[in-house]
């Protein structure tokens, strides 16, 4: 006997085509059942959110708090200076700073033998 002798050579068979799979059909559910049951479960979810915010206490230190406090407050400052300059502003600020720039050919050449 070889190894091979125990081979099924049958074709492949498919779920959900043929004879057997062909008289059983999915039960539907019906939507009513679905729609009460997303409003049990959001519902449910409501009520654990309220639990959670009365619940919450601030645990930070006065040092975190007023750190917290001065990083939204330099941001907005950042926020309104962008906000404060036109694009004619900004592209002439970025080629200002072009003009400052050194060219690869400006730059002195430096022998390293003696």
């Amino acid at each position: 006997m070889s190894e091979y002798d125990q081979i099924q050579k049958s074709s492949l068979k498919l779920k959900g085509v043929g004879e057997l799979s062909a008289g059983k059909k999915k039960k539907k559910k019906s939507k009513e059942s679905k729609h009460r049951l997303e409003q049990v479960v959001t519902s449910q979810n409501d009520d654990e959110e309220v639990k959670t915010k009365k619940a919450y206490i601030d645990k930070r230190t006065p040092a975190q708090i007023a750190f917290d406090k001065m990083q939204e407050k330099r941001q907005m400052e950042r926020i309104l200076k962008k906000a404060s300059k036109t694009h004619k502003h900004r592209v002439e600020d970025f080629n200002r700073h072009l003009d400052n720039l050194t060219e690869h050919y400006d730059i002195p050449k430096v022998s390293w033998t003696k």
